[in-house]
């Protein structure tokens, strides 16, 4: 009796397994990558990142970081379209440093997301984290407007600004392209920029808020004034820096990773310091601290 018992269930174990045999294999998915590291080769920018200008010198500050300590904060990706593969929301930075530094894997946090909300994540990181000089930030959100139908109230309840404070942002594009090169190159403050929106000749009034050093307000009183007045009232000067000043500008640029101004005068002279984020001025205190300055 337990004989014949023990041979039926033999016989439905069997015919159960078989029966697994038959079916066909269900593909399993991809498991999540292990403590949230991927290959770096398998993440790739965002083309829709407003973030379009990385300092060489920030870049290989960077680097040096991550050889010594690794990698720290997470890059936040989303899956692409390619299996296993993601694409950069936020930290391409620390993404192109790592690669500097030869690393092979780099953490991250996954974010399924679509367009809209990986726009808004982007940048928010780099609005908080002061990443962005004002035409990115104007750009970033210009693209919203336009992609996505947000109105201004809107980008500023997502951002975390005042709706006024995106109005002033985008206006910035309505600035002629060299004055937005002079702002993206940190020749110009976003306050100044915005004083020149409503000036005569904002392409003049750039110029010479860069050769004479004025301030924000300075800037305001003069872009009130018509375009011929501003040039009566602006100094003869030559046109153009000696060579040797100009040499020693890019050189100095180059060392110091920061646009450099060198500005001569009758006695002494200035020498101004452009940077484009607290991040950049904290590195800048570091280095010189370190060579006891």
């Amino acid at each position: 009796m337990n004989e014949d018992l023990s041979r039926k269930r033999l016989g439905r174990g069997l015919a159960a397994l078989i029966g697994e045999m038959d079916k066909p294999a269900v593909p399993e998915k991809p498991a999540a990558p292990a403590d949230g590291r991927v290959p770096i080769e398998f993440v790739s920018p965002n083309p829709r990142n407003p973030r379009r200008h990385f300092g060489e010198a920030e870049l290989a500050d960077l680097a040096q970081s991550i050889r010594e300590h690794g990698l720290v904060q997470p890059v936040v990706v989303r899956p692409a379209a390619q299996a296993g593969h993601y694409e950069i929301i936020a930290g391409e930075r620390r993404w192109r440093a790592a690669q500097r530094a030869g690393v092979n894997e780099i953490p991250v946090i996954v974010r399924d997301v679509n367009d809209r909300t990986a726009l808004e994540l982007a940048i928010i990181e780099n609005v908080q984290r002061s990443d962005l000089n004002a035409i990115e930030e104007a750009m970033g959100y210009q693209q919203l407007i336009d992609d996505h139908n947000y109105t201004q109230a809107d980008l500023g309840q997502v951002i975390g600004k005042s709706r006024s404070h995106v109005a002033n942002t985008l206006r910035l594009l309505k600035l002629p392209d060299v004055v937005r090169d002079m702002l993206v190159n940190g020749e110009l403050s976003a306050g100044h920029a915005r004083a020149l929106i409503t000036a005569a000749d904002p392409a003049g009034l750039a110029k010479r808020i860069v050769e004479e050093g004025l301030s924000v307000r300075q800037a305001e009183a003069l872009a009130q004034l018509p375009a011929d007045a501003l040039l009566e009232k602006q100094p003869s000067r030559p046109v153009e820096k000696d060579p040797d000043t100009i040499a020693l500008e890019k050189l100095l640029t180059d060392v110091v990773g920061m646009k450099i101004s060198i500005a001569h005068k009758e006695k002494g002279g200035e020498l101004r310091i452009s940077y484009r984020s607290l991040e950049q001025l904290d590195d800048l205190c570091r280095r010189l601290k370190s060579e006891h300055i």
